[in-house]
């Protein structure tokens, strides 16, 4: 089995091949959880791919809330999009430190937001450094550039959507989480969250898609990660993790496979696990 959507991923010899190109923009949208004590602007600042900008998730994302890196208004997302040189006739290319994690997150974010000239990088900056390819800590000149925010309304959940369908049932829900965060054993990373999954969910840790170098798994073992899960492709999906970046790991997996309708939930288990309001389960599955 071929994937999909093969143009969505490229490889580190594509695009050390490429980039040069005059429509190619390079995009670095490393990220990582607090306890894990790495900070990506600074890491950008002293190694990154040539030509590179530095996408900010916790920048590029909603200031009226508590929340993290939440999605922001149409108007700020083009906003920031101009400023990093983003724009229309762009292929833009993601990567991120850690082989395909956060990358996957601004990969949805510029398709929710009309782009879908967008592809993630193969094995990320882990992969590209251990080949020995050419790294900058130059900054990038960014020269503004129109980007044209269509937002995609059904390729995002939000709480009051994801509540009802626990009713319906209309959308498998799937969960990006360990399985110790997922069954309720063991403890959010993130202070006052209370543990358990959405009722009705199923679970699939992201990095099950993830290959040991940090590659993307063939189509193949994507399907049967998926099925084992016991996702039904013909059934749309809704996905969710601890706060919106790896649930994007699985609908970017979903979308390598052809899974026709698959949204994310922005607030992901840190809205969730903070409103009391909302029911929970917990236990083995």
């Amino acid at each position: 089995m071929s994937y999909a959507n093969p143009t969505s991923l490229v490889s580190t010899e594509w695009l050390s091949q490429h980039l040069s190109a005059p429509d190619i923009r390079v995009v670095d949208a490393s990220w990582y959880l607090p306890n894990e004590n790495r900070n990506p602007k600074a890491e950008f600042s002293e190694a990154h791919i040539p030509g590179a900008v530095f996408f900010d998730i916790d920048d590029i994302a909603d200031s009226d809330t508590d929340l993290p890196h939440m999605v922001p208004s149409p108007e700020k997302f083009s906003s920031r999009m101009r400023k990093l040189g983003l724009g229309d006739g762009n292929r833009i290319v993601v990567y991120d430190g850690s082989g395909i994690r956060s990358a996957a997150r601004a990969w949805w974010m510029i398709r929710l937001f009309g782009h879908d000239d967008v592809s993630i990088l193969d094995g990320g900056l882990v992969k590209w450094q251990a080949e020995g390819r050419t790294i900058s800590d130059l900054p990038t000149p960014a020269k503004e550039r129109h980007f044209t925010s269509r937002i995609n309304g059904l390729m995002i959940k939000d709480k009051d959507q994801v509540r009802r369908n626990i009713e319906t049932a209309k959308n498998q829900v799937l969960d990006a989480r360990s399985k110790g965060r997922f069954e309720g054993n063991d403890p959010e990373p993130r202070q006052g969250l209370r543990s358990g999954r959405i009722p009705g969910s199923q679970n699939l840790p992201f990095n099950q898609l993830i290959n040991g170098d940090g590659t993307l798994q063939s189509a193949d073992k994507l399907k049967s990660a998926f099925s084992d899960a016991g996702i039904d492709k013909k059934q749309p999906v809704i996905t969710t993790c601890g706060s919106g970046i790896t649930a994007c790991v699985l609908a970017f997996g979903l979308h390598m496979i052809g899974h026709p309708q698959v949204a994310v939930y922005d607030g992901s288990w840190t809205e969730w696990g903070l409103d009391t309001d909302m029911p929970l389960s917990s236990g083995a599955k």
